[in-house]
């Protein structure tokens, strides 16, 4: 606490206490804080890791076809035009995909038509997943953007 030495005009020469808290040196605390915490950040704590291929830009080499899988109503499985009739069937078929290295796998793009069950589309996704299929994604998402 600080204390207030001089006369007031309010008492006539009675030295008070001051009720007031000398905020300065908690101010300058924190800003030595501030400085120290960010001298201590590193600086490459915000770096994106790039897997950069060697490869030159103009090979022939031409990407590979991902898989569609299609959910359509009443839970009808389709594997690249194919019907799939069981579950068990559909594991078998992405269990050996998943077998591959990961480079080699091919992407599963899974194609659900609107009438299809959410629980349906849920369950071959959470399949892939499950097998162990690491490039997987959603193809015909313009079916669900809202028509205007």
């Amino acid at each position: 606490m600080a204390m207030n030495i001089g006369q007031s005009s309010a008492t006539s020469g009675d030295l008070e206490v001051m009720l007031e808290m000398n905020t300065t040196p908690l101010i300058d605390i924190m800003l030595v804080l501030l400085v120290m915490l960010i001298i201590s950040i590193p600086l490459n704590m915000h770096s994106v890791t790039l897997d950069v291929s060697s490869q030159s830009p103009n090979s022939d080499i031409k990407p590979k076809e991902p898989i569609v899988i299609e959910i359509k109503k009443g839970n009808q499985i389709t594997w690249e035009g194919r019907p799939v009739l069981d579950l068990a069937t559909l594991e078998g078929l992405m269990k050996a995909e998943a077998q591959k290295k990961p480079d080699d796998q091919l992407e599963i793009h899974f194609k659900p038509e609107p009438q299809a069950k959410y629980e349906d589309v849920a369950r071959v996704m959470a399949t892939a997943q499950r097998e162990g299929l690491q490039k997987i994604g959603i193809a015909n998402t313009e079916v669900f953007a809202p028509k205007l």
